[in-house]
């Protein structure tokens, strides 16, 4: 039954289901991450192809289901945690990395993403098949100048390639949800150092840039407490005055960040 606390909406579908589990790989030697397994319909398959499966289960009575349907296999382990509160980079050996998999919860898909990004920057993970909402999905493969495109992104594209697998009708769930569902792969590769950025400072920046939708870039940064002085000493000549930050690519941004902080050592992020 679907909890409404949770968001829970599970899969059903046995294409769908094999579909996802394949878009990992070869993980016979891997460590894979099961975010909201539910009745184990991925879960089980994981079981036979991965070298050890760390399912993250919030609802007790499902987590207590999937200790129980997976008792036979040791290289199955049920946590019931929170995958906003739990330490991904604690569940994975030194010097390893692990793979991730799951439905994630509509209602915190943004919280969840950004959870793996930074993991993904620490070195922990090195690929995920997640699905979302159609919607959500559309917004982090789009390019600059697409309408979909903005901070989420962005923020993706700097941490991630995004590749966009397949779509989902209400049907493959139950109970059915009122949206399609899309399902992504993202392979973690951050680009901070490639950019000549640094993560923390960059991604503030770039909250500040896309503050507002419908201002320039200039008016956002001015708002976030940059002289127009300031603008214009560092303003790069391949970025247009009057442009938006949803029109760029990620290096004309970076460019921008590295000669904000050139004209202003003391400044760290535009928050």
């Amino acid at each position: 039954m679907k909890k409404p606390k949770l968001g829970q909406h599970f899969l059903v579908g046995e294409v769908a289901r094999h579909s996802i589990a394949g878009a990992l790989g070869d993980i016979s030697t891997r460590t894979v991450i099961e975010i909201g397994p539910g009745h184990g319909a991925i879960t089980s398959i994981l079981a036979g192809r991965c070298r050890r499966v760390i399912a993250i289960e919030l609802d007790r009575a499902l987590a207590a289901e999937l200790r129980f349907q997976f008792r036979a296999h040791p290289h199955v382990e049920v946590v019931e945690a929170d995958i906003l509160e739990i330490d991904l980079a604690a569940l994975v050996p030194p010097g390893e990395t692990a793979d991730v998999i799951g439905n994630l919860p509509y209602y915190i898909t943004s919280q969840i993403l950004l959870r793996l990004f930074a993991a993904g920057t620490r070195g922990v993970l090195a690929r995920a098949v997640v699905m979302m909402q159609r919607e959500v999905a559309d917004r982090l493969a789009a390019a600059p100048g697409i309408r979909d495109y903005g901070l989420l992104s962005a923020t993706a594209q700097m941490n991630a390639r995004v590749e966009t697998l397949f779509t989902l009708p209400p049907a493959a769930f139950s109970p059915p949800p009122d949206v399609f569902s899309t399902v992504l792969r993202l392979e973690f590769a951050p680009r901070f150092d490639e950019l000549g950025v640094d993560a923390a400072g960059f991604d503030a920046f770039l909250k500040s840039c896309f503050a507002q939708k419908r201002k320039t870039l200039a008016n956002n940064l001015r708002a976030a407490g940059l002289s127009q002085d300031a603008l214009q000493a560092a303003w790069p000549a391949e970025i247009p005055p009057l442009a938006r930050a949803e029109s760029l690519p990620l290096e004309p941004m970076a460019q921008l960040y590295r000669a904000l902080k050139s004209h202003q050592p003391a400044w760290r992020s535009a928050s």
